[in-house]
């Protein structure tokens, strides 16, 4: 008879998996894809190496779902930021905002996230999540467009060239060996940059 797994080996084999990938996470954050070794993972991790390759074939898989993981609490954060109250300017301030703040504060992460050399099947997760950002700030255009706050345009270029900018931007301040900058200067200049672009006009106390 075909062995089958019960829902409780499922459970405890995703479970063991979570913590890989935690482990993994932790890692990356505190010195990049180069101190995630997958022997230093699974260390991390309180497992064996042959643990983490068999819930993982590869350390590109294991880092593509690293990126993901660490990717997708991003992408929430921006999202939640970009849909609350106010004006599209007011809202797209408060999302560029939130994606320049948590960056910041996680700077080696934020590295790992925006601009670190990476394996093929990291880089494509990047491109996945590029969208994502632009999908949310997309959204916003196109609310101010159509509530005649901001001047029409096409709200898919708007929002890529926004993301673009922003990934731009925080390169430098979150490389590794950048010279500390002060946060909330950056922040602002972002922040006053896009609101320009998208509404043509300088910004005037757009998050009050």
């Amino acid at each position: 008879m075909a062995y089958r797994p019960t829902e409780r080996t499922e459970a405890r084999k995703a479970a063991v998996r979570e913590r890989i990938v935690v482990a993994a996470r932790r890692l990356v954050a505190h010195g990049g894809y180069g101190e995630a070794q997958v022997a230093a993972v699974a260390r991390e991790a309180g497992v064996a190496t042959g643990t983490v390759y068999r819930h993982f074939p590869s350390k590109a898989d294991l880092f593509a779902e690293v990126f993901r993981s660490a990717s997708q609490h991003e992408v929430d954060a921006v999202v939640e930021a970009a849909a609350g109250g106010g004006s599209a300017p007011q809202r797209i301030a408060v999302a560029v905002e939130t994606f320049a703040r948590r960056a910041l504060r996680g700077r080696r992460l934020a590295w790992a996230l925006i601009a670190e050399p990476v394996d093929p099947a990291v880089e494509a997760e990047r491109l996945v999540f590029r969208r994502a950002y632009r999908d949310a700030f997309a959204e916003v255009v196109a609310d101010g467009v159509a509530a005649g706050e901001l001047p029409d345009q096409d709200p898919a270029t708007s929002a890529a060239a926004l993301v673009g900018a922003i990934g731009e931007a925080l390169v430098g301040p979150v490389s590794p060996t950048a010279a500390a900058r002060d946060p909330e200067s950056v922040i602002a200049a972002l922040r006053d940059f896009c609101i320009r672009s998208v509404t043509g006009k300088e910004p005037i106390d757009v998050t009050a």
